[in-house]
Formats: structure tokens, sequence, C-alpha cells
């Protein structure tokens, strides 16, 4: 996940759930700006990732409840489906890096949620439409092609709305494999940014109007950076994702820039009212489900603080070691061993 919204003079804040767009300045440069040492330029990368993302996946628009949702596939149709799902604010690509590993035995499909990457945005967003977008996309991707339903893994947000559709329509899906997903509401800082910004929003003239567009590439690069902050040392895989979350704009005084492709007020738009995801208590579950979480991530923060989680005692969870939060970043070959270990092996 990535996002650009800053709050001036604050110190990082202790974070206790990972799927809101919010930052703090004063962080390290290495954690604030990691790819400006880079100048625009790609960093270099190892032959497993030049591998992976130099296999392009078919590349389609699902409709779904009237908007055209983004599908990337990899994978014969007729194996067995896997459907990826990214956190917040980011985008399929996300997924691109590991995916190929996954499609020698699965037909692999990863979705940009509606209003991030190329999918189109909404007035308004709801866990039940994205459960819907799921399903539609899954269909219409051939996951169901290899007569079982497909296995759902989701990061962070797209985590949670994993978790939904598995306690809400659990008949989408054959199983469930949560990658490092927080659930919580948001501390009084972030209801007070948001606060900020909903009555900047208010006197904008165009809210889907981007919220900073950028005037060169390199421009835009230098501001990327991951939510919640964390240090990352695979340069390269950031630079693949943040080139692939950002778009062109018109700039204020002519010409075109950068802008970032997700909706910049998903979040005001964003309907958190149902019990499943805000406030109410763990569902009765009927899909096998699985917790995958970094060692390093908040949710061990969180832990060892004494605060109990959502999701202790009713799923099983499985620790990737040296990992923050964005496990994909930190430990791409492990959550791939990891997967594939779980999908040959579980559910019975």
């Amino acid at each position: 996940m990535a996002d650009d919204v800053t709050k001036a003079g604050a110190a990082a804040p202790k974070e206790p759930y990972d799927d809101r767009p919010f930052h703090s300045d004063g962080l390290p440069p290495e954690v604030q700006a990691p790819l400006a040492p880079f100048k625009g330029e790609a960093p270099p990368a190892p032959a497993w990732f030049q591998w992976a993302v130099a296999q392009e996946p078919e590349r389609a628009f699902v409709d779904s409840m009237g908007a055209k949702i983004e599908a990337l596939s990899w994978g014969e149709r007729g194996k067995p489906g896997l459907l990826l799902v990214h956190g917040n604010s980011a985008h399929a690509e996300w997924w691109s890096p590991l995916a190929p590993y996954l499609a020698k035995e699965y037909r692999v499909t990863s979705m940009s949620l509606a209003g991030m990457g190329n999918s189109e945005w909404r007035t308004s967003y709801r866990f039940q439409d994205f459960a819907a977008d799921a399903e539609a996309v899954s269909r219409a991707t051939g996951l169901y092609d290899g007569g079982r339903k497909p296995i759902y893994i989701g990061h962070s947000f797209g985590g949670g709305q994993v978790f939904y559709t598995a306690a809400r329509y659990p008949d989408q899906m054959h199983a469930a494999i949560l990658v490092d997903t927080g659930f919580g509401g948001p501390p009084p800082e972030v209801l007070e940014e948001r606060k900020k910004r909903a009555e900047l929003l208010a006197n904008n003239p165009s809210p889907d109007r981007p919220s900073r567009i950028y005037p060169t590439l390199e421009a835009a690069l230098a501001r990327f950076r991951l939510m919640p902050p964390q240090p990352a040392e695979n340069y390269y895989v950031l630079d693949f994702i943040a080139r692939r979350s950002l778009k062109r704009a018109p700039l204020p005084d002519g010409g075109e820039g950068w802008a970032w492709k997700f909706d910049p007020n998903m979040w005001e738009k964003l309907d958190r009212s149902d019990g499943v995801m805000h406030g109410g208590p763990m569902p009765d579950l009927h899909v096998p489900m699985i917790h995958l979480y970094g060692d390093k991530s908040r949710i061990i923060e969180r832990r060892s603080s004494g605060e109990p989680g959502f999701l202790d005692g009713h799923v099983r969870e499985i620790e990737i070691p040296d990992s923050h939060h964005h496990v994909m970043i930190d430990q791409p070959l492990a959550l791939v061993a990891a997967l594939r270990t779980l999908l040959a092996t579980w559910p019975h």
C-alpha cells in the first residue's frame, strides 16, 4: 500500500491496524522516500524477479456493479482457481512478481479493487460490493473452470475483503488465506486527519480529482512510500509497484504530469457500518482459513503490548520470518513457498 497523505510535524503514530491512508512526516529518509536515491531509474533486480514480471498476464476488465474491474490472469483455464486481492491504495500488479510461481498448478487472477489500480471509481464503496466484484471476476476469468470454487488470498485491506466475503458469502470460495491482515478501528489522530480532509474536499468542485499531480515521473517515484511506514530493502519490487501505481494527469498550468491511480477520496466514501468488519463479534466461519503474517509487523507489536487480536483462537496463523507488514515486498520468495506448501497440503 502506498499513499501521499501527510500530517506536518507529527511523529509516526503507533498504528493499531494497517488498512488506512495515513502517514506522518519525521520518518527516516529510507522509509519516507525509499526510491528517491534512484532518481527515476529502475534499481537492479535478481533473475527470479525479472523472469516473473516478464510473464505477461492476460489483461481484462470485468463489468460488475456498474464498474469495470481490472483483472490480470496467469495459468491455464481448467486448473484450480486462485483469486489474489491487494491492500488499500494498491493494485493488481502487486501480485505480479508472485503469481507466475503459483500459476504452474493453478489458474491465478489478481484483481484491482474498485477505486484502485485501473478499476473504475465509485461514488461509494461497500464491502458487499467488493464481494460481488470478486465473484464476477472469478467467474469471468475462469477460476471456476477446474470444477472447484476458487481459493481467495488477500493482503491487508484485501485480506479484510476476503474475510468479509468468507463470513457473509462462504459459497463463493473453497478456502481463504489472509496475509498480514489487521482488524480494528482508527485511532483519534487518524479520525482528526480524516475530518480535516473531509472539510477540504467539501470545498473541492471536483471530488474525484487526483489529490496531487507531479511534474515528472522521477518526482512521483520519489514520493512513493509504504503504509504503515516501514523499511524495505527490495527496491526493485518497490519500483515495479510504484511505476504501475501512477497514471498521466493534466497539470494545472498545462501539459501532463503524474498522479496516483487510486481514488483519493476512497476512505471518505467507504461504508464501514457492517458489523463483521467494524466492531462486531467474530462470526461463525464456514470456510477453512489461515493467516500468514510478518514477524516484524504491527500485528506482533499489538500482541507484545497485550492487545487481543480479532483472529486469536479462531484462525490458524503462520509467521513469516524477517518480514514487516508488506510480506510480498520483504520476503516474496518465502511467501511464495509458504503459499505453495499450504495449497499443496491444505485444506484437506
